[in-house]
């Protein structure tokens, strides 16, 4: 099951993380929140983070510490 956030405005968002490779050749997963489930959808959140919310409402990883 998709890991889902629901925002102070009551609006649900789900977690996706997308594996990317950088110019210098590492590899590097970025995360998102979108309001439809897509590919990549997460089941929960990656160790080391936490969810926040941004003043307009939008959810946001930020690393733990």
């Amino acid at each position: 099951m998709a890991y889902q956030y629901t925002n102070s405005k009551g609006t649900k968002y789900y977690l996706h993380g997308r594996t990317t490779q950088l110019k210098s050749g590492k590899e590097r997963t970025l995360y998102f929140f979108a309001k439809e489930q897509k590919e990549g959808v997460l089941d929960k959140v990656p160790e080391g983070y936490t969810v926040s919310e941004s003043p307009n409402g939008l959810p946001v990883l930020k690393k733990k510490g």
